[in-house]
């Protein structure tokens, strides 16, 4: 048995690294066995996680689903990967971890700094709200929220030739934003969002909203800057609880005056694997940002604030939780 080390939630808002035991002679048919080089803090996602509020994840437990492994053994069957081979994974928190090579298990390319593989998941969640919108070369976005995937959406907006608006409320992140090529930024506290937006596309409005905070107070609130038969795209999964009257909010879809589509970008909508019938998939959604990091298309200045040991982890999620406009990605060091 080998012994390694696991980030745990124990229960809201507690985090512990913990030791735990591996059977590394004994690797089930079709998998193989990861030593984790870099895992990347989903921070939306596992914050919700650590508060206990979400029911798919019970506590305690590992969370964690971006990171780079290294292979140190596996399966017999297993013929198509190498010891040694470094590899992108759906995979958790933890130092070792034992892995089917289905599903998104996809060889690392040469020519990216390993931190950032992790960042590849961020950009495929991103990838469906660019994917699920009818955005065209020339047409005025909208995306609000500019942690990772905010801004990883924003990024990839302008790539599909959108003139691209990005809002938040901390100005780092804008700063960040402009620094990877954003056309324009605006900070919600600090300016009127709707008259800027007036006097950016002259008065049209938005023809895409891509939301990506997941505040539903946000998601009404944009619905005045889109232009009439515009779209909004849901990229962030709602969580709060929020009072409206659910008849204007209908109205902006129903009313001819409106007639703004409603879209959902889950990032799940889209098969895992690659398929002969169907153009997109998160496996080809992979490899096309591995060619975006690799070629510079996709900006990742400024986007890990901290690698951390996991020894280190209380205190990264307690910054994630309590300094958040001070950090965008928090990445353990399992090296």
């Amino acid at each position: 048995m080998l012994h390694y080390k696991k980030v745990v939630f124990t229960k809201p808002w507690e985090v512990e690294l913990q030791k735990d035991n591996i059977d590394d002679k004994n690797i089930p048919s079709g998998n193989v066995m990861l030593k984790k080089i870099y895992s990347l803090i989903s921070t939306g996602t596992e914050l919700a996680c650590l508060s206990g509020g979400e029911s798919w994840f019970p506590l305690p437990g590992v969370m964690g689903y971006c990171c780079i492994g290294e292979i140190v053994a596996k399966a017999s069957d297993v013929v198509d990967y190498d010891i040694g081979d470094k590899i992108f994974c759906y995979g958790s928190h933890t130092e070792y971890e034992i892995i089917p090579t289905t599903g998104i298990f996809l060889k690392v390319p040469e020519g990216i700094d390993s931190k950032y593989i992790p960042f590849v998941r961020m950009a495929t969640i991103a990838a469906t709200s660019v994917r699920t919108s009818n955005i065209e070369f020339g047409d005025y976005v909208l995306v609000t929220g500019q942690g990772l995937v905010g801004n990883m959406a924003a990024q990839l907006a302008k790539i599909q030739g959108g003139i691209v608006i990005a809002v938040d409320i901390c100005q780092n992140r804008l700063d960040i934003s402009k620094g990877c090529g954003i056309d324009y930024t605006l900070n919600s506290k600090e300016c009127d969002i709707k008259e800027e937006i007036k006097k950016i596309t002259g008065g049209k409005m938005v023809s895409t909203c891509i939301e990506a905070t997941g505040l539903p107070s946000v998601e009404a609130a944009n619905l005045e800057l889109i232009a009439q038969n515009g779209e909004i795209i849901f990229l962030g999964s709602p969580r709060a609880n929020y009072s409206v009257n659910l008849t204007d909010v209908l109205n902006h879809c129903h009313l001819a005056a409106f007639n703004v589509t409603f879209k959902g970008a889950h990032e799940w909508k889209f098969p895992v694997n690659e398929d002969s019938f169907v153009k997109h998939s998160l496996e080809r959604n992979s490899k096309i940002m591995f060619e975006f990091f690799k070629t510079g298309r996709i900006c990742l200045e400024g986007l890990v604030t901290e690698v951390v040991k996991p020894e280190s982890c209380k205190a990264a999620y307690d910054s994630l939780r309590n300094k958040k406009d001070d950090y965008m990605g928090i990445i353990f060091d399992w090296q």
